[in-house]
């Protein structure tokens, strides 16, 4: 049996493992450890500890050992928190860019209110949760640490919804929204709709007391599952991307609020439902921009129904494909950016060439975030404050905040 120690852990939780064959990725492992087993296509498949980390904890779940949901449950606390805080620091020193972390904001246990699931039908019955590590089999699920206990609960009804909706050769797609108004489910891959299907569906919602069940975009309720953001009230569309939970938003949001101060004209691009835009028009006027049109219309209905708010505007647009110029960007005092996972390269060259005063740049990718940062470092900008928030317990996941000011 070979023997390896772990180094260090890569982007994605697992440990690299050095041993006379080389290098190997280790699942539940933690730097020193010392571990035994066979390496194939650069994975050791089922690492044996023979030397623990004193950082090395007990999991909290039943389901760790084999459900792909948290990767990092063995490790304290402490140890997740501070290398979180190094992922960042180390990304950013890699592009030449000096910046400690001086805290890192983490969600507490059980608050994930948005998660996605997966379905599918058995002899037996149905199962419902997250794939097994490193494979296409579904973890049924009889508890979970990160998410809101509300949707665990109702992990029971999910599977009498699976039964009755989906084919025995198809998994279906469970988005699981836990808000105000109650549980907001959108389910992609089922059978195409009929008149049973439709009865039997409003059935299960009715008995679930959903607030809403949307059924490859067919809805089968009626009631608006609204969430807030700042004073507005929105309806996001079936399966809408949200943070992960309220306290990683709130989070988020004091400090995009903490940078962009009180300028009066922002510009919050990526906006998706308002996150940002609908609190921060309570003392600014906005102009959103979003690539998709679902999102763009419900943080457009919710400020026109809330009372108060300073003019928000709207623009459909491909950010990626077609970045605001200059010439657009320099009207505004502030600008918000909250870019998907692979950064916003294309834009924030534009944002570097317009000399906007003040970015709020708020990431999910460490790697990616540092790139577009030495973009506007080169433009001569300051990183004047950075925060971490840590949403996504146990997992490699995590948030950057960035105040970035033009010298």
């Amino acid at each position: 049996m070979s023997r390896w120690v772990i180094e260090r852990l890569g982007r994605k939780g697992d440990g690299v493992a050095q041993g006379e064959a080389g290098r190997a990725l280790a699942a539940l492992t933690l730097p020193g450890e010392v571990v035994e087993g066979e390496a194939a296509d650069g994975r050791i498949g089922a690492p044996r500890i023979v030397t623990p980390s004193p950082d090395r904890v007990r999991a909290i779940c039943g389901h760790y050992r084999v459900c792909g949901g948290c990767s990092l449950m063995h490790a304290s606390d402490v140890f997740i928190t501070a290398w979180k805080r190094q992922v960042v620091e180390t990304a950013l020193a890699a592009q030449g860019i000096a910046a400690p972390v001086p805290q890192v904001h983490v969600s507490p246990l059980q608050s994930r209110r948005r998660a996605v699931l997966s379905g599918r039908r058995t002899k037996k019955g149905a199962l419902v949760g997250f794939h097994a590590r490193a494979s296409e089999v579904i973890v049924d699920l009889a508890e979970c640490q990160v998410m809101r206990p509300q949707i665990t609960a109702a992990l029971p009804l999910l599977r009498r919804i699976v039964m009755a909706g989906a084919s025995r050769a198809a998994e279906l797609d469970i988005t699981v929204i836990h808000g105000p108004a109650g549980l907001d489910l959108a389910v992609r891959g089922g059978k195409p709709m009929d008149a049973a299907l439709f009865q039997a569906l409003a059935a299960l919602a009715e008995e679930g007391d959903l607030a809403r069940l949307d059924w490859d975009g067919q809805s089968i309720t009626r009631r608006a599952p609204a969430l807030p953001m700042g004073r507005a009230r929105v309806i996001p569309p079936p399966g809408a991307f949200l943070q992960a939970t309220a306290e990683g938003e709130a989070a988020l949001l004091a400090a995009v609020r903490q940078t962009v101060g009180g300028a009066r004209n922002v510009l919050d691009l990526f906006s998706g439902c308002g996150t940002f835009s609908l609190p921060l028009a309570e003392g600014a006027r906005i102009h959103a921009v979003e690539g998709l049109a679902a999102p763009l219309a419900a943080l457009d209905s919710a400020w026109r129904g809330t009372t108060g708010l300073n003019a928000v505007t709207t623009e459909l647009r491909d950010l990626a494909r077609r970045p605001l110029l200059p010439d657009e960007l320099r009207s505004f005092d502030a600008v918000v950016i909250d870019p998907p996972r692979s950064g916003a390269e294309a834009q924030v060259r534009q944002l570097a060439a317009a000399g906007v005063p003040v970015v709020a740049f708020v990431a999910c990718d460490p790697v990616n975030f540092a790139r577009d940062a030495r973009i506007l470092a080169d433009a001569g900008y300051r990183l004047e404050g950075l925060w971490v928030v840590d949403q996504f317990r146990f997992s490699p996941h995590v948030e950057i905040v960035a105040d970035f000011r033009r010298s």
